[in-house]
C-alpha cells in the first residue's frame, strides 16, 4: 500500500473475522501496510500468516526477515464468540450456587429474553425466548448460606452441603467448578470457604481441577450476569486459549519478538495467559471503535458514528463529545453479562447474508444465516447454493469478478446471475438486475434505520454527526445506507477493510479491574468521610492487583500509569457514566471535583435539562486501569495534488445499475489516486481489499491522510 525501503516493523495488529483476516503492520516511522487473507477457522494461525505475508509482500519483505524488531503484537477475533454462538464449547462444568438459585442460569432475567432482539421483535413480542442453557441442570449444586447486600453474614455456609456438592460434581467427571454466591462481590468469605473445602475433597479423591470464584473473576453487582460471565468463561473463552497460544507460538517461530496480546471489549489489551479471557470475546468490532476515537481526536470531531460492514454483521457505535461510552450490561449468545464493553450495537446485515424468496409473504428476506468466508454462489469452489448480497453486487457491476482479494478468489458473474434469476427474480416475475438491486435496498434500508434509530434515540439528528464507514464492505454500501440521512460528513479510510486491525494498533497495553462499591454522596455530605476511605482502599487494591498482572508477564510495574475512575449516576436513575479521577487518594474536598466532572459529562451527552444533582450521587463501581506505553500508528500526510485524477489511476469503465437504470461508471485504482483528487459518480474505486462505490450524484475527495470524504 505504501512505498518503503528497508523499514523495521514495530507493530502488527490482527483482526480475524468470520470471512477475512486482516493485518495492519506499522514501521518505525509510523507508516503502515494492510494485508488480507481468507479466514481459516479451524487453524487461525494459517490465515493470520497468509494475511501478514500479503501485507509484507507490499514492502518486499517476509516475516522471518523483519519480525525481530516487532514491539507490539495485538490480536482481535471471533473464535471465542463463535464457540458460544454455535454451541461448540466445553459444557463439562460444575457450578455451585446458593441453595434455591440452581435455576438462575436457565431462567435468567426478563431482560435476557429481550435484549438480543431488534426493535420489531421487542415491539411485537413474538420472538422472545430463554436461551438454551450451556450446562445441564444436574451440574448445578446449591448450598445453604447467605451474605447480604452490605456484606454481612446472615446465615453461615453449610459445610456438609458444600462437601457433598463438590463430591457429586467430581463423581460426574466435571473438568472445572465455578462458584457464584450472592453478594460475594461485597464479602467473598463464603466463596473462599467453598474453594478451601473443594481442595480438601479433591485431595482425598486424588483429583485436581480448577475452582473459579466469581469474587476473583468478576466482583461486580448482578448475580445473573455474574454467573453467566463465569460459565461462559469456562465454556467458550478457556477452550480458545490453546488457539491463542498457538498463534503466539507460530509467530514466535517466524522470529517475532513481541508477546501476543488480545484486544478486550473495553479497549485495552491483555495476555493470552491472563486468568480471564471473557473480555476478549467481542474484540473484533471493538477495534473499529478505538480507531474511530483516534480519528475523532486527529480531525477534532466531537460526534462521530462508526459503521462497520462485514460479511455477517453491521456494527454501529457512537462517539459523543469525543467520549466513547462503556456499557456494563450486554448480551452474548443471548446471555446477559456484566463485563465492561465499549458501547456497540450490532444487527445481522452483511455481504454474506443469504437472500431468499418467501413463498408465504411473496417478498424477499435476508439472513439470518451468512455464507461468511465462502462469499456466495459466485465462488464456484465454495459449494454455496443460496444467493448472497455479494452475488447481487457482482451482477450489478459494483464488483470486479477478476479483482476480488486482488484476484486471489475469482468470482463467476454468470453463475451469480443464473442463481438470482432462478431463486429470486422468477418467483417475483421481475428482471434479475432490478431484483438484485431491490435485495441490496432491503439490507441497506435496514442498516440505515439502525443507524438513525441509535442517533435519534439519544435525542440527536444525523446532521449533528460525522459518519465513518469501514469494514471490507463498508465502502461498497455506504452510499446506500447513508442516503437521505444528511450527515455532517462521511469519512471512508483507504484502509477501511483493515480499520478494525488499525484500531487494535491504537489500543493501549493495559489491564482494567473493577469492583462494585455502591457508595452514596448525599447533598448534605454526611457520608463523605466513609466514601473517601472506601474509594482509596479499593483503588489501592486494584492498583496492586494490576501491578501483579504486569509482573506475571515480565513487565516492570514501575512503567505503569495507573488511571483511577468511577462509574457514577444521579441517585435514583438507571444508567451510570464513567468519570476518570485526577486523584488516586481522594479527600473530602475532591469529591466536588469528581461530581462536577460527572455533571459536565452528563450535560454533554444528555443536555442540561436532564441533570439532577439535587438528588445526590450513587458511585456504582470503582475502576482501575494500568497502562504501559506501546508504539502507535501515525497517519501519513501527503501533498495535495490536483482535483483531477491522473490517467495512471484510470482502469476504464464498466456499466453500473443504480436508481432503476444502467450508467457508465468510470473505474479507478484506489492506491494510484493522489491526495486532493476528486472522483464524481457514477464510478467505482477498486483496491485488492475493498471496493468504494460512488453512485450517480455522489462525489468523493481524497484528503492528505488518504481518507475519502463523500458528498451528495
Amino acid at each position: 500500500m505504501l512505498e518503503t525501503n528497508n523499514k523495521k516493523i514495530k507493530a502488527i495488529a490482527l483482526d480475524t473475522g468470520g470471512t477475512m483476516t486482516d493485518s495492519f503492520i506499522i514501521d518505525e516511522k509510523g507508516a503502515f501496510s494492510v494485508g488480507k487473507a481468507m479466514t481459516t477457522p479451524e487453524e487461525e494461525s494459517e490465515g493470520i500468516l497468509n494475511s501478514i505475508a500479503d501485507s509484507l509482500g507490499q514492502w518486499n519483505t517476509i516475516l522471518e526477515d523483519s519480525g525481530k524488531s516487532v514491539e507490539a503484537l495485538v490480536y482481535s477475533g471471533t473464535a471465542m464468540l463463535n464457540k458460544l454462538l454455535e454451541r461448540k464449547g466445553n459444557s463439562n462444568i460444575g457450578v455451585i450456587v446458593n441453595a434455591g438459585f440452581e435455576d438462575t442460569h436457565r431462567l435468567g432475567r426478563a431482560l435476557q429474553c429481550w435484549m438480543w432482539l431488534d426493535y420489531s421483535g421487542r415491539l411485537h413480542a413474538r420472538e422472545h425466548e430463554h436461551p438454551e442453557p450451556l450446562i445441564p441442570r444436574k451440574q448445578f449444586k446449591g448450598v445453604r448460606g447467605r451474605i447480604n447486600f452490605w456484606g454481612e453474614e446472615l446465615i453461615p455456609l453449610y459445610r456438609d452441603e458444600t462437601t457433598k456438592a463438590v463430591e457429586e460434581l467430581l463423581d460426574m467427571g466435571v473438568e472445572s467448578i465455578c462458584v457464584c454466591l450472592l453478594c460475594s462481590y461485597m464479602n467473598p468469605r463464603h466463596e473462599k470457604q467453598v474453594a478451601r473445602i473443594a481442595k480438601k475433597v479433591m485431595k482425598k479423591k486424588n483429583k485436581d481441577i480448577p475452582i473459579i470464584l466469581s469474587c476473583e473473576h468478576n466482583p461486580v453487582r448482578g448475580e445473573t450476569p455474574r454467573l453467566n460471565s463465569l460459565i461462559i468463561e469456562q465454556y467458550a473463552a478457556e477452550p480458545s486459549r490453546e488457539q491463542m497460544i498457538r498463534i503466539s507460538e507460530r509467530l514466535k517461530e517466524k522470529g517475532v519478538g513481541a508477546l501476543l496480546r488480545i484486544l478486550t471489549s473495553y479497549g485495552g489489551t491483555i495476555s493470552p495467559y491472563h486468568k480471564s479471557l471473557i473480555t476478549t470475546m467481542v474484540s473484533g468490532p471493538i477495534g473499529g471503535m478505538i480507531g474511530t476515537k483516534f480519528l475523532a481526536e486527529l480531525y477534532g470531531i466531537k460526534n462521530l458514528v462508526s459503521s462497520d460492514v462485514g460479511g455477517t454483521s453491521f456494527d454501529v457505535g457512537l462517539t459523543m463529545e469525543k467520549y466513547v461510552p462503556t456499557k456494563w450490561e450486554s448480551s452474548l449468545g443471548r446471555f446477559i453479562l456484566n463485563i465492561p464493553m465499549i458501547a456497540l450495537d450490532s444487527i445481522g446485515a452483511g455481504t454474506g447474508m443469504y437472500v431468499r424468496y418467501n413463498k408465504i409473504s411473496g417478498r424477499l428476506e435476508f439472513g439470518p444465516e451468512s455464507a461468511g468466508y465462502l462469499i456466495g454462489v459466485c465462488n464456484e469452489k465454495s459449494g454455496v447454493e443460496t444467493v448472497t448480497m455479494t452475488d447481487c453486487s457482482l451482477i450489478l457491476g459494483y464488483l470486479n469478478p477478476d479483482y476480488f482479494l486482488g484476484g486471489k478468489v475469482p468470482l463467476n458473474k454468470d453463475r451469480a446471475y443464473k442463481y438470482i434469476k432462478e431463486q429470486l427474480a422468477n418467483p417475483l416475475n421481475t428482471d434479475p438486475y432490478r431484483t438484485a438491486r431491490g435485495a441490496l435496498d432491503l439490507i441497506e434500508i435496514n442498516m440505515k434505520n439502525h443507524l438513525n434509530g441509535m442517533i435519534q434515540g439519544l435525542g440527536f439528528r444525523p446532521e449533528n454527526y460525522t459518519l465513518i464507514s469501514f469494514g471490507g464492505a463498508g465502502p461498497l454500501h455506504v452510499a446506500g445506507y447513508t442516503k437521505d440521512l444528511k450527515f455532517e460528513n462521511i469519512l471512508i479510510p483507504e484502509w477501511a477493510a483493515a480499520f478494525s486491525a488499525f484500531g487494535c494498533a491504537c489500543a493501549e497495553h493495559s489491564y482494567r479491574h473493577e469492583k462494585s462499591v455502591d457508595l452514596i454522596i448525599t447533598p448534605d455530605g454526611k457520608m463523605d468521610d466513609a466514601v473517601c476511605m472506601m474509594l482509596n482502599a479499593t483503588w489501592s487494591q486494584l492498583k496492586k492487583d494490576i501491578s501483579n498482572e504486569f509482573k506475571k508477564e515480565g513487565r516492570d510495574p514501575n512503567e505503569m500509569e495507573f488511571r483511577p475512575s468511577l462509574r457514577i449516576q444521579y441517585l435514583g436513575i438507571l444508567d451510570d457514566l464513567e468519570v476518570q479521577s485526577p486523584f488516586e487518594n481522594v479527600k473530602i474536598e475532591d469529591l466536588n471535583v469528581l461530581t462536577n466532572k460527572y455533571n459536565d459529562l452528563f450535560e454533554e451527552i444528555f443536555r442540561r435539562g436532564s441533570k439532577s444533582p439535587e438528588l445526590g450521587y450513587h458511585i456504582t463501581k470503582a475502576v482501575g486501569t494500568g497502562v504501559v506505553p506501546v508504539p502507535k500508528p501515525t497517519l501519513p500526510e501527503h501533498e495535495l495534488k490536483s482535483e483531477k485524477p491522473s490517467e495512471e489511476a484510470s482502469k476504464g469503465s464498466r456499466d453500473l445499475f443504480w436508481g432503476g437504470g444502467w450508467h457508465e461508471g468510470l473505474l479507478w485504482e484506489m492506491g494510484l489516486l493522489n491526495a486532493g483528487n476528486i472522483v464524481d459518480g457514477p464510478a467505482v474505486i477498486e483496491a485488492p481489499a475493498t471496493t468504494l462505490l460512488v453512485p450517480p450524484g455522489f462525489r468523493v475527495k481524497l484528503d492528505k491522510h488518504r481518507i475519502f470524504h463523500m458528498e451528495v
